[in-house]
């Protein structure tokens, strides 16, 4: 994964390099304000913050005579001649008043070497008065020190007053990853959480800090955290060649000799062919096999009938899987969120497309996106070009041998020996089938044996498929077309 950027470093360039008017986008005010002071203290420059309740005030002092009003203390900022940082943390107050913007614009203005006004606020953006002169800057999460720091002084700290035992190392390094994407404050309160709840950390909690910091990053419910499959890929039944692909890719995955060669991480694929052939269920034993959270990104649910909120919900959406790396992302049937042709929904889905190609190509290393579709014929020719994703993946339907694997599958998934049936003549009725189908009949064949007051037999699953008309005879030309599509243009699974 890249290493993030650090944001002391980044402010302590742009201090240096005298620009007179920051605006920060920042929901973390406290460390905002921890990172101002260290970086101001290595240039000798004293820090003033104002407050819409307390007014400005140098740090150390007491706050200035009547300048809870911003425009008095903008005016009080004008008059000083020294250098120094002058953070306002209640900045949409004072973006809501236009004669304390272009009290914000002159002081910024008139400002002599070594003053900086920073505005600072949760989802602040530069307001239009400000354009031209103001330098936006956004706070980026806590490196993963700034969160071991926290997680080492917590733990400690509960230790030391006999509340917990020090999980170990490694268990302090998975809640690192975990809270990964977090403000330290938010950190700090899901820890202390988790901590009274269940008596102490241990590795059992992991899932349950991610699940936790899922709801605090996706508030729309756009991305749902999936609960780990109870198995590999190797539950997968056949699709040989796309389990040696994932498995040579995964090999590489968070190698530091991977890195020292100077490979790329592996950044995703994306799986087409017939429906009910295992393409999500490789979604999500792949992220069980990583050992990696798996996130589900619902198309459906990005959709609003405000201009520009469905975007902004895809956008924050992103924003949460980045933060939750590493990660596997799932967006299943992804044609339903970004076909081509989308010009009936008022631009929309072109819109969203845009942005998730922009995503595609800079996302930071982390996130592994798989991708399913079922109809790819409905996906836009710049979605499908090289680079887009690692390979694009072909699944058909199972042969004989997946067919006698995905029934001994499902067969012991549910408590019955498969060595007891002739697995090789249900594979011979079942031919033509989904592993989907070849589920329902394992199911359906239960019923049949439930209603006899009988033992299931090899009778009764012959007698369930041959009721079943399966999706390569009811829908053999689509099924047909996929295949065209795919012979020349996709990577065969098995």
């Amino acid at each position: 994964m890249t290493p993030p950027v650090d944001s002391t470093a980044d402010l302590r360039v742009l201090f240096r390099s005298r620009h007179p008017l920051l605006v920060v986008e920042a929901a973390d005010e406290g460390r905002l304000l921890t990172l101002v002071r260290r970086v101001a203290a290595e240039a000798s420059l004293p820090v003033w913050t104002w407050t819409a309740a307390r007014g400005l005030a140098r740090d150390g002092m007491g706050p200035q005579y009547r300048t809870a009003d911003p425009r008095a203390a903008l005016a009080f900022v004008g008059d000083l001649t020294a250098p120094g940082v002058f953070v306002f943390c209640d900045a949409q107050v004072l973006c809501a008043d236009p004669v304390a913007l272009r009290a914000v614009k002159d002081a910024a203005g008139a400002a002599d070497p070594g003053q900086t006004i920073v505005l600072a606020g949760p989802g602040l953006a530069v307001p239009p008065e400000l354009k031209g002169v103001a330098l936006p800057w956004s706070l980026r999460p806590p490196s993963d020190e700034e969160l071991a720091a926290l997680v080492h002084d917590l733990v400690d700290h509960l230790a030391r007053r006999g509340l917990t035992e020090s999980p170990g190392r490694e268990v302090e390094s998975g809640l690192v990853e975990a809270l990964r994407g977090l403000s330290l404050s938010d950190a700090q309160h899901l820890l202390q959480r988790t901590m009274m709840q269940n008596g102490g950390l241990s590795e059992a909690d992991l899932p349950r800090v991610r699940a936790a910091k899922m709801e605090l990053l996706d508030s729309d419910g756009v991305l749902e955290l999936i609960p780990a499959a109870s198995g590999t890929l190797d539950r997968v039944a056949g699709l040989a060649g796309l389990k040696a692909w994932l498995r040579l890719r995964g090999s590489a995955v968070g190698s530091q000799r991977a890195r020292e060669m100077g490979l790329d991480p592996p950044r995703g694929v994306l799986l087409t062919g017939v429906p009910g052939c295992g393409k999500s269920l490789v979604a999500k034993t792949l992220a069980a096999t990583w050992g990696r959270p798996l996130l589900l990104l619902d198309p459906a649910r990005l959709f609003r009938k405000y201009v520009g909120e469905s975007e902004q919900r895809l956008e924050a959406a992103l924003r949460t899987a980045e933060a939750m790396a590493p990660a596997v992302l799932w967006i299943d049937e992804i044609e339903k969120g970004f076909a081509a042709g989308g010009g009936a929904d008022g631009g929309v889905s072109t819109r969203l497309l845009g942005t998730f190609l922009r995503w595609m190509q800079d996302r930071p290393d982390g996130v592994f996106l798989v991708a399913t579709a079922n109809d790819v014929s409905a996906l836009p020719p710049e979605f499908l070009r090289k680079g887009r994703f690692d390979e694009v993946f072909f699944v058909d339907l199972p042969d004989a041998g997946a067919r006698r694997a995905v029934l001994s599958v499902q067969l012991s998934a549910r408590g019955h020996d498969p060595a007891r049936f002739d697995l090789p003549r249900m594979a011979a009725a079942t031919e033509g089938f989904s592993g989907a189908e070849i589920e329902a009949v394992v199911v359906g064949a239960l019923y049949r044996a439930f209603a006899a007051s009988a033992d299931l037999a090899t009778d009764d699953l012959a007698a369930e498929a041959a009721s079943v008309v399966p999706l390569s005879v009811a829908r053999a030309e689509e099924v047909a077309a996929l295949r065209a599509w795919a012979k020349e243009r996709a990577v065969p699974a098995d």
